[in-house]
């Protein structure tokens, strides 16, 4: 019995896993983020609870420009309650795949790799919530369908639990 439950632990482990992002290596179109995401784009999504419950829709305007080195994208933000919210990204490319990223309401700096025609990026964003904020972090993976097409999926954790997911679909003109 007891074999038999390492053997269940171990698939479990195992299971949970994230997925390499060398796993897209091969994969097309090729995500080139400072391109993708240079001029405006138009995108649109839900952020879910740790039930799966939709507890908010969102649009977003985003301008992308390059200063240099730096890819800097105006994200305004239009939530279904009336809300709005913005967030400049500062993106650097450190390395071929590599990526660090900074923006008022990030802690620290964000970390991504890209491979094939996804992008693996986590960070630490502060969440304003009624009266108080939480700082949650992200686990945020892009993946380009088209060239005018992109799905992001992220899922948003609190003490290593993971209390909701962001739903994210981009389209560029």
């Amino acid at each position: 019995m007891r074999h038999v439950l390492l053997a269940v632990l171990a698939v479990l482990l195992l299971s949970s896993c994230a997925t390499p992002i060398s796993h897209y290596q091969n994969e097309t179109p090729t995500l080139i983020l400072e391109e993708y995401f240079d001029g405006e784009l138009q995108a649109w999504g839900t952020i879910e609870n740790f039930s799966g419950e939709i507890t908010r829709r969102f649009t977003v305007r985003i301008i992308g420009k390059r200063d240099g080195d730096t890819l800097i994208l105006d994200e305004y933000f239009q939530f279904d309650d009336g809300e709005k919210q913005f967030r400049q990204w500062r993106i650097e490319k450190t390395a071929a795949g590599q990526y660090v990223g900074r923006a008022d309401d990030v802690i620290g700096t964000a970390s991504g790799e890209s491979a094939g025609n996804a992008l693996h990026w986590r960070y630490t964003l502060r969440v304003p919530v009624d009266d108080t904020t939480y700082d949650l972090h992200f686990d945020d993976w892009m993946f380009l369908i088209d060239k005018q097409h992109m799905i992001n999926k992220a899922e948003m954790r609190k003490f290593g639990i993971t209390v909701g997911e962001v739903t994210l679909f981009f389209r560029k003109p």
